[in-house]
């Protein structure tokens, strides 16, 4: 990460705008805080993206938000695509003076150069393969596939550099560094599954209680703690160990993956602290 680091600040000087890849279920979490340090007085485009699995309600409130503090911000849906055009017009409205300025020294038609940045696992690769109608970057649904800094062009339009997904050294935040754990970037590996399937039945309970009654068809009550609620699941699915006893880590691989693919409805995890 610190090589990324400073790869990125000796590219910066030759870039017009940063384009940050978020994720719309936490478009808090998935901001790599560092990048304002870095960026300074770049233009910035934000896209939210995988925003088909996210609340479209709260991806409003979040594209109001971002919008208010300078940056020029679109959603999108990296596996299906046909953002082409929208995002062509949001580099246009983001870089409108840079062109402006371009044109009144005859440099008309002169392509930005714009840097694609994220944390790993937001769906960067893919929101670039989308972007050029071919697999030109490399994707997987896991962090850390994008190795180093490569260059693309997309005709008429502007270049790209697409960039080693960034993550900070440390993570402060229990709610940050859960809700990062909830959509993959923190590896499985390290992690303690039956935990953080309980984290997230915890927050589906708060603000998604219906989801979680009508995907596993079970009641929840107040006295009941989250491994109660991860325990009714496994035994809904099936699940269940030599005795009839609930299989709670399969239970829970199951739930993350199955929110993880957006399976369990359009969720977002976190909402603005004001707008």
């Amino acid at each position: 990460m610190a090589k990324s680091r400073r790869l990125m600040a000796g590219d910066l000087k030759n870039i017009d705008a940063v384009c940050e890849i978020l994720d719309a279920r936490i478009p808090r979490a998935s901001r790599n805080p560092e990048l304002d340090k870095l960026c300074r007085d770049k233009k910035r485009i934000i896209v939210l993206n995988r925003a088909d699995q996210a609340d479209p309600a709260l991806t409003a409130l979040w594209t109001e938000y971002y919008q208010k503090r300078g940056f020029t911000v679109i959603a999108t849906d990296s596996e299906k695509g046909g953002f082409g055009k929208a995002f062509e017009s949001a580099v246009k409205k983001c870089c409108a003076d840079i062109i402006a300025r371009n044109e009144a020294k005859g440099q008309i038609g002169k392509m930005m150069r714009l840097m694609i940045v994220g944390i790993p696992n937001v769906g960067k690769s893919s929101f670039i393969n989308r972007l050029l109608g071919k697999k030109a970057a490399v994707a997987a649904n896991k962090p850390g596939v994008t190795r180093g800094n490569q260059w693309y062009s997309l005709p008429g339009a502007f270049d790209f550099m697409d960039t080693p997904g960034l993550l900070w050294p440390k993570i402060e935040s229990d709610e940050v560094g859960y809700n990062l754990a909830f959509t993959g970037t923190i590896r499985d590996e390290i992690l303690d599954l039956e935990d953080l399937a309980c984290r997230l039945i915890s927050v589906l309970r708060n603000s998604y209680t219906d989801i979680l009654v009508k995907r596993f068809n079970i009641t929840t009550s107040e006295e009941e703690t989250d491994y109660d609620i991860l325990q009714k699941i496994a035994f809904f699915r099936s699940l269940v160990l030599r005795g009839n006893e609930p299989d709670t880590e399969r239970a829970s691989k199951m739930l993350l993956t199955e929110f993880r693919n957006g399976k369990l409805g359009r969720i977002t995890l976190e909402i603005p602290y004001s707008r």
